[in-house]
């Protein structure tokens, strides 16, 4: 069983995905993202289609519970996950800057391709590392999840957004990166394209934003250099935590978009 049910308090949809209960126990010293497994062919960077999704293309009709209070909806969508590199215990750090180059544009051309799907609004592209985050799959990959609404606090951050755009006529999101550059005393590191830092408001001790210089909605509207930059810039991001830290620090990197709802965001959105 997979639906979606509707949270009235929250205002949003929460996944119910029981048959993610069934994924099998994987043998030991076997993984299906490694070319040797024979699951996959020999790869650079892949798009791998989630064996067990929360999403997909073809939901089954909700289970029929649902009411006139309890709301359900088919889990349409899709769930895919991006293999880094077919070695099994590489990481961001361990990559080259053509190696990242080859990632962004993967995640480029997945974005692409699956914001074409009138039903999908919203595109999510991101990984979670380490077994403190619950990862059970340790050969480097991230993850894409297109959703067919907008999930709550991308709706909230987009209505802020929106919200002061209309009172001052600027961009939020540039505004904020201005004010932090004007402190500099929470900015990591920065090039002429990113902007490394540690927001004012963080609710993590090491919640590090890396936010565009440029006005950009979409990762696909990085220009060739950007997004050069872009795979530069997160692995400096990464080892700049496994540093401090003297191990592969766990995280959950997130990578917010615009919406793909059909509305333009290009004031207010960066």
């Amino acid at each position: 069983m997979a639906e979606l049910r509707w949270d009235p308090f929250l205002k949003d949809w929460t996944m119910v995905a029981s048959n993610r209960q069934n994924r099998p126990q994987m043998p030991k010293d076997w993984c299906p993202f490694c070319p040797s497994s024979g699951n996959v062919p020999d790869y650079d960077v892949m798009e791998y289609d989630n064996d067990f999704p929360a999403l997909r293309p073809d939901p089954l009709a909700p289970d029929g519970v649902g009411t006139d209070f309890f709301k359900t909806r088919p889990c349409y969508g899709k769930c895919e996950v991006i293999l880094y590199s077919p070695k099994h215990n590489a990481a961001l750090t361990d990559l080259s800057d053509a190696h990242m180059r080859r990632l962004v544009d993967l995640w480029c051309g997945r974005f692409d391709a699956l914001r074409r799907d009138p039903k999908v609004s919203y595109i999510f592209i991101f990984e979670n590392r380490g077994e403190a985050v619950g990862v059970t799959m340790p050969h480097p990959h991230g993850q894409i999840y297109a959703y067919p609404f907008l999930p709550k606090k991308l709706a909230l951050e987009t209505a802020s957004a929106k919200e002061y755009y209309e009172k001052t006529g600027r961009c939020l999101f540039c505004e904020h990166l201005k004010n932090e550059k004007a402190e500099k005393k929470r900015i990591i590191f920065q090039n002429p394209y990113f902007t490394v830092f540690l927001p004012f408001f963080t609710a993590y001790p090491y919640g590090v934003y890396i936010q565009s210089n440029a006005h950009r909605q979409y990762i696909t509207d990085f220009t060739d250099a950007e997004k050069t930059a872009l795979g530069v810039t997160l692995r400096g991001t990464v080892g700049m935590l496994d540093s401090l830290f003297g191990y592969r620090f766990p995280y959950m990197m997130c990578m917010h978009n615009a919406p793909v709802d059909g509305r333009d965001y290009s004031a207010f959105f960066h």
